[in-house]
């Protein structure tokens, strides 16, 4: 119950030739993944492809914001990791992330002169980092949706991210995320 490196990237494996024959039966009946991680066309026997592995990613990336695993008790009854996140969305994903990622430290605060501005520095700082796990949420989301077709394509999810850390590093001006 525990992401593998070997999620990600799980469809170049199968498609080169290079690897195991056993692995090369991307038709087979055997879920191919981390449960968990795997995503739902593959339980229904459809062919392992880049989309998967988006999703796989996807369910990392909610995993690592809100510290829940895929696996969690409390996902059951049609709700899922995906679904929690997305009913967050936008309003709620402050209360949803690990508290860890929301805490700021004073002394980050006190250390960051861009942060100092007013006296409403620790407050704006904390609204600036809800709004990019926001975005963070967003992206996680876009990456998990059940529909293979309809995930973000990785080259967007770099870029997107690259963005929002340069607008918590407070190297970029905020934007309007999609």
């Amino acid at each position: 119950m525990t992401a593998c490196v070997g999620d990600f990237g799980l469809a170049r494996c199968l498609r080169d030739a290079s690897c195991p024959s056993p692995l090369h039966d991307s038709s087979s009946n055997v879920i191919k993944g981390t449960i968990g991680y795997t995503p739902p066309e593959y339980g229904m026997g459809g062919e392992v492809s880049t989309y998967g592995d988006m999703y796989s990613y996807g369910i990392l990336l909610l995993e690592m914001l809100t510290s829940k695993r895929p696996t969690d008790d409390m996902f059951n009854g049609g709700m899922d990791l995906h679904n929690f996140v997305m009913m967050a969305l936008p309003e709620r994903v402050g209360e949803i992330c690990d508290p860890l990622l929301v805490q700021i430290e004073e002394s980050s605060i006190n250390t960051n002169p861009r942060s100092n501005r007013g006296n409403n520095a620790p407050n704006d700082r904390r609204k600036g980092v809800v709004e990019c796990l926001t975005s963070i949420a967003r992206v996680g989301v876009a990456c998990s949706v059940a529909m293979p077709r309809e995930r973000k394509d990785m080259s967007n999810v770099v870029a997107e991210l690259s963005l929002i850390r340069d607008v918590l590093n407070r190297t970029r001006m905020p934007r309007e995320y999609s």
